[in-house]
Formats: C-alpha cells, sequence, structure tokens
C-alpha cells in the first residue's frame, strides 16, 4: 500500500548536494511531492526534510540509497516516530467590500495573520499541517484568490529522538 512519508536528512552543506539526493530520486523514477532545505546551527551541515509516497518496501530502498549518498550524515523517516510537521503558506486574497469582513474571519478561525493589506487585497500567513492549509484554501470558495505560495513541510520528532551527529 502506498502511504506519505516524510524523511528528514542531515547533510553536509556544500555545493552540490541537494542535486545529488535530488538525482536519486529522479534517476529511479520516485517522486518527491515536497522539499526544504537550510543550514542547522552548525553551518557545515544543512537539514532537508522531503515528502515522498511509496510502499514499504520503496521507502526502504530510497532510505538504503540515500544512506550511500557521500554527502548524507544521518537520516530518519518520521513515520516510525510521533513527531511535529508544519508547512507555512502565503496567500493573497482579493479583499474588498464585504469579502474584507469574511476573509479576517476565516483567517482568525483558522489561525493566520493578515500580514499586507491593500485597498483590493489582504495577504495571509498560514502556518500547520497541509490538512489544514488544504481546509483553510476550500474555506476561501467563494473568494477570489490571486496567489498561493507554500514552503513545503518541516518537522521534528517528538520527545528524546534526535537527528544530530
Amino acid at each position: 500500500m502506498t502511504k506519505k512519508h516524510i524523511i528528514s536528512i542531515l547533510l553536509e552543506n556544500e555545493a552540490g548536494a541537494l542535486s545529488r539526493v535530488s538525482g536519486l530520486f529522479s534517476a529511479r523514477a520516485y517522486n518527491i511531492e515536497s522539499l526544504t532545505v537550510a543550514p542547522t546551527d552548525d553551518a557545515s551541515l544543512s537539514r532537508m526534510t522531503l515528502v515522498t509516497s511509496g510502499t514499504e518496501e520503496i521507502v526502504e530502498q530510497i532510505m538504503k540509497q540515500l544512506n550511500k549518498l557521500v554527502d548524507v550524515i544521518k537520516l530518519v523517516d518520521f513515520t516510525d516516530c510521533s513527531h511535529i510537521e508544519r508547512e507555512l503558506m502565503l496567500i493573497k486574497v482579493q479583499a474588498t467590500g464585504e469579502s474584507r469582513s469574511e476573509v479576517k474571519r476565516l483567517s482568525d478561525i483558522f489561525r493566520g495573520k493578515i500580514i499586507d493589506v491593500t485597498d483590493t487585497s489582504y495577504t495571509i500567513e498560514l502556518t500547520g499541517k497541509g490538512d489544514k492549509l488544504n481546509a483553510f484554501l476550500t474555506s476561501l470558495s467563494s473568494i477570489t484568490i490571486f496567489e498561493v505560495v507554500r514552503s513545503g513541510v518541516i518537522g521534528i520528532c517528538r520527545g528524546d529522538k534526535t537527528l544530530n551527529i
């Protein structure tokens, strides 16, 4: 059965590391649904979080192949641990007339923050799991959406389990 997997990877922060990881996926025709990368508190390391889907066998193969890459220091599949995941979305919507108060109300319900206001639009910042962001988009069905930008998933294991050297 195909299942979503969030894989967090600690890798060396150097040119070409991201390319080698993404190349591994494209060479084997695996899809990356979401990808985020940023330096950690140690400037020599980056943390990559990617979301992919596949059977247990396929994801196990992906993990083995990732572990063979020279840049990869350590990795964890969040499916194996209780974790917290978040995604950031910026959304610009039409906000004129009565829709201004409706957009503000919906933004408040979803704990979003209006971060830019013009005479005709609002830009809203919203964080949470992907389901929450999708529900917010659905709730805006009567509102004109100008633009949506999503960061991709980031995550961390709960409790004492960490991804570090």
